[in-house]
C-alpha cells in the first residue's frame, strides 16, 4: 500500500483483526454485487469504502423517482440513468482508487456463470427467487461464498451460504427451488426505508469478513429483523442432504 491508501483505510488497519494484512485483501479482492437497488445501495458504498479493489455490478433497471426513497446510491439529477451507471458514479465518488465495472444486464445462468467464477464473494441483492437461485447454483458450482439478503415491507433477513465448507448449507437447502414461495415485490407491497439499509450494511460486513477470513459468518444461520419492533431472530439452517443443488454438485 502507498502512503495515500495507509491514511484512507487506517481505522481498518488500527483493528487488530484486520491489520495491513487484511487489508491487502480486500485491496486485491473482487466482489460481484447482483442488484443496484435498496440493498445492493448501503452493500456497494461499504464495500468501496472499505477498499475491495474490484467491485462489478449488475442490474438491468433504471433510476425510477420511487426509488429514491430507499436507493442511496441514486439521486434526483440521475433519474432514468441505468441503476450501474449511476452507482459507478457514486462509488468512484466515495473511492476513485477502486475499480468499479457497471454491466447494465439481466444475466442469465450462463452469464452468471461466468461472472460468479471470477469473484471472491458474491452479494445477491436481487428481489426475486429465480435470480436468487440461479445465483446460488452458480456459487455452488464455483464454490463461491454468497451473501444473501431480502427485505420487504417491514421484514428482513440474511444468511452466508459458502460451499467452500462441506457443512455449511446452499440457498436451495432453505428454499428448495421445487416449491413454491410467494413473491413479495416492493413495488406492490412497499418496503421501509432504512430495514434496506440495514441488512444491505449486513451484507457488506459479512462481504469483507469472509474476504478477509476473520469473525464466524452467518453461515448456517438465517437472521431475520422485524423492524417494527426491532426484534431480532435466529434460526440454524442445516444442509439437507437431499438438496436439488448443492448435494448434487459434489
Amino acid at each position: 500500500m502507498n502512503d495515500q491508501q495507509l491514511l484512507r483505510y487506517s481505522r481498518h488497519i488500527l483493528l487488530d483483526e484486520i491489520d495491513i494484512a487484511g487489508q491487502e485483501k480486500l485491496l486485491a479482492a473482487h466482489a460481484l454485487i447482483i442488484g443496484a437497488g435498496g440493498l445492493g445501495s448501503p452493500a456497494a458504498l461499504y464495500m468501496a469504502s472499505a477498499g475491495v479493489g474490484t467491485i462489478t455490478l449488475v442490474d438491468n433497471d433504471t433510476v425510477d423517482l420511487t426509488n429514491l426513497q430507499r436507493q442511496i446510491l441514486h439521486t434526483t439529477e440521475r433519474v432514468g440513468q441505468a441503476k450501474v451507471d449511476s452507482a459507478k458514479i457514486a462509488l468512484t465518488h466515495i473511492n476513485p482508487t477502486i475499480n468499479v465495472i457497471a454491466l447494465a444486464e439481466r444475466a442469465d445462468d450462463g452469464r452468471l456463470s461466468e461472472l460468479i467464477g471470477g469473484a471472491d464473494v458474491v452479494l445477491d441483492c436481487s428481489d426475486n427467487f429465480s435470480t436468487r437461485h440461479a445465483v446460488n447454483h452458480a456459487c455452488v458450482t464455483h464454490r463461491v461464498p454468497l451473501v444473501s439478503g431480502a427485505a420487504i415491507k417491514f421484514d428482513g433477513q440474511i444468511s452466508v451460504f459458502d460451499p467452500r465448507s462441506a457443512t455449511s448449507p446452499c440457498y436451495a437447502c432453505l428454499f428448495p427451488p421445487d416449491r413454491e414461495f410467494e413473491e413479495v415485490q416492493c413495488a406492490t407491497m412497499g418496503v421501509f426505508a432504512p430495514l434496506v439499509g440495514i441488512i444491505g450494511s449486513m451484507q457488506a460486513a459479512e462481504a469483507l469478513k469472509l474476504i478477509m477470513g476473520i469473525g464466524t459468518s452467518l453461515a448456517g444461520q438465517l437472521l431475520m429483523l422485524d423492524a417494527r419492533n426491532m426484534e431480532w431472530n435466529s434460526i440454524r439452517v442445516a444442509r439437507d442432504a437431499c438438496c436439488l443443488v448443492c448435494s448434487t454438485s459434489k
